[in-house]
């Protein structure tokens, strides 16, 4: 994965014009409410008035999507979109601020629209309760002026990146993982969009996710805070922009670092969506080819080894945190990194069927290709992970 990363100049310059025309007066509450925006001269009413006639889009009501609507609302976007298909778990309340423990089990977008109106009411809330894909995005993106994109993957973020390039809008990216976050703009139209910072995906299961690496909560309430502060400055012109720039914070030493990210002049232009599934190396995994188990058939199975039926082994290959919070029954740990760097295997025994699982099916699937290329052949993994165990009551 390679980047065109460029020296950061001592003067770089990427003041850019207002993103949306001021809207109406403001009535007297709104003055009240905003007063000390209005008293910023960069800002000013003329500048408020444009915040209250934007509309923003942000996609995950997760990590960083969680204080980026609070302060976006708080700041008075008059029109604040969300794209979620989750419910809240009681895994989120480390972080996402939003939602609360009387939420649990709704929807995302159910408990954002609540919060954001109990700060501030005057804003429009409109909720797309759906799972992005090439099929939507163009036509949801076109009712916004820009896009804040706190997605957890890299499909959805190359898919944010193109269809925000095709229609020539600007988007606010951040991204964590454990105690590192990072940060920027991208406006084909006017500089590098995420391509040029990462023109090809990592391979996949080499980047894991926030479930599976984890996350210092509070790095989501810096970067979110960095990614609405770019957007107030898109949307009212002020300021220096991080277009062509990212900017890179180490939580644990308290560190923030700047390198300057250049447009490719040999790269595609972007004219088309894809499938980014594919594109990220993220292939559906067929369960004619034998390799999964459906949670009926382990719960079966799990009944019938009480009963002296044939033995099997069923291994977690999660973490340690992962396997004390919840467990299968009858399951062994081995985490897959030692399943694929072979310093588990002695304790995976030959002759014996093997079912693995992890969270929801990623992990235990790389285990499963790893355990087939050491020489093990009767081995499966559950369909869906334990998310789905959990999901059945079993």
């Amino acid at each position: 994965m390679v980047s065109l990363l460029a020296p950061l100049s001592t003067n770089p310059s990427h003041t850019l014009p207002a993103l949306v025309e001021p809207g109406p007066p403001l009535a007297p509450e709104e003055l009240q409410r905003y007063s000390r925006h209005a008293l910023i001269p960069e800002i000013g009413l003329d500048g408020q008035r444009r915040l209250c006639n934007a509309r923003v889009l942000v996609i995950g009501a997760g990590g960083l999507g969680s204080p980026a609507l609070l302060y976006l609302a708080a700041a008075g976007v008059g029109t604040l979109g969300i794209v979620d298909d989750d419910t809240v778990e009681l895994s989120n309340l480390q972080r996402q601020i939003i939602h609360g423990v009387s939420d649990i089990g709704r929807t995302k977008l159910e408990s954002a629209r609540e919060s954001i109106a109990a700060i501030n009411p005057g804003v429009n809330v409109v909720l797309h309760q759906i799972r992005l894909d090439s099929s939507n995005a163009l036509e949801l993106f076109a009712g916004y002026d820009v896009i804040l994109d706190g997605a957890d993957n890299f499909a959805t973020r190359y898919l944010v990146n193109d269809a925000a390039a095709l229609l020539g809008k600007p988007y606010v990216w951040g991204s964590i993982l454990r105690f590192d976050g990072q940060v920027s703009v991208f406006w084909d139209k006017f500089g590098p969009n995420y391509r040029d910072l990462y023109p090809e995906p990592p391979a996949p299961g080499t980047v894991p996710s926030c479930a599976e690496g984890g996350v210092f909560g509070m790095l989501c309430a810096s970067i979110g805070a960095m990614m609405v502060t770019e957007a107030v400055k898109l949307i009212t012109g002020i300021g220096q922009t991080l277009l062509g720039r990212l900017l890179i914070f180490d939580a644990l030493s308290s560190r923030w670092r700047e390198i300057r990210i250049a447009k490719d002049p040999d790269a595609a232009p972007i004219t088309e969506l894809i499938d980014y599934d594919y594109f990220c190396g993220i292939l559906p995994v067929e369960k004619t080819d034998g390799d999964l188990i459906t949670v009926p058939e382990l719960a079966a199975r799990l009944a019938n080894r009480e009963h002296g039926a044939a033995e099997f082994l069923l291994i977690d290959v999660r973490e340690q945190v992962e396997f004390e919070v919840s467990r299968i029954p009858g399951s062994v740990l081995i985490p897959v990194a030692g399943i694929k760097d072979g310093t588990a295997l002695a304790h995976v025994p030959h002759g014996v069927p093997l079912i693995l699982h992890c969270k929801s099916g990623a992990r235990s699937a790389q285990a499963l290709a790893s355990l087939r290329t050491a020489g093990y052949a009767d081995v499966v993994h559950l369909e869906g992970g334990i998310d789905a165990w959990l999901a059945s009551d079993m």
